[in-house]
């Protein structure tokens, strides 16, 4: 491990030195994450992209690309762009990203079951903004707005996100 990891700990996520409170999903930690578990994936995980709310914020970093109104990400095991940002209108099950609530404002997107995702293994494993401190996402990893900005901002293409076993 090194300090630019993100490193999930009993106490919230570590990154170079600071620790930040998190939820994790309502279905805990899970070594073999499923499609609606709601689980968050335990294993080695990479920071691929950035999603962000382009009326809602300044953009985060130069790498961030802005949400759309017609982004969706697929979550359905039969669509051969499951587990990808697809555009509206979409005849499969999918997320909307814009949000009218703030969750989705500034996105994290890791490389679980991405971009070569396997149908089922599950989809949609970002980095996101909580509802409120520790309620549990659908497997996501879900932060304070300002912590998951200040984050955002230190982070690279490729950080490592470490979620070890419990």
């Amino acid at each position: 491990m090194t300090p630019n990891d993100l490193v999930l700990t009993p106490r919230g996520v570590r990154l170079l030195g600071r620790v930040f409170p998190c939820s994790v999903g309502k279905g805990g930690l899970s070594r073999s994450k499923k499609e609606g578990d709601g689980a968050t994936p335990t294993g080695v995980h990479r920071i691929v992209g950035m999603l962000y709310r382009a009326d809602r914020m300044s953009r985060p970093t130069p790498w961030a690309r802005p949400i759309g109104p017609r982004d969706l990400w697929s979550d359905d095991v039969e669509d051969i762009a499951y587990n990808h940002l697809v555009h509206a209108p979409y005849g499969y099950s999918h997320e909307n990203l814009r949000h009218a609530d703030p969750l989705y404002d500034l996105i994290l997107i890791t490389d679980w079951n991405y971009p070569n995702a396997i149908p089922g293994k599950g989809s949609a494993i970002f980095l996101h903004q909580w509802r409120r401190p520790r309620y549990p996402t659908e497997g996501c990893i879900a932060f304070r707005r300002d912590h998951l900005r200040w984050i955002a901002r230190q982070i690279v293409p490729g950080t490592r996100l470490i979620i070890p076993e419990v």
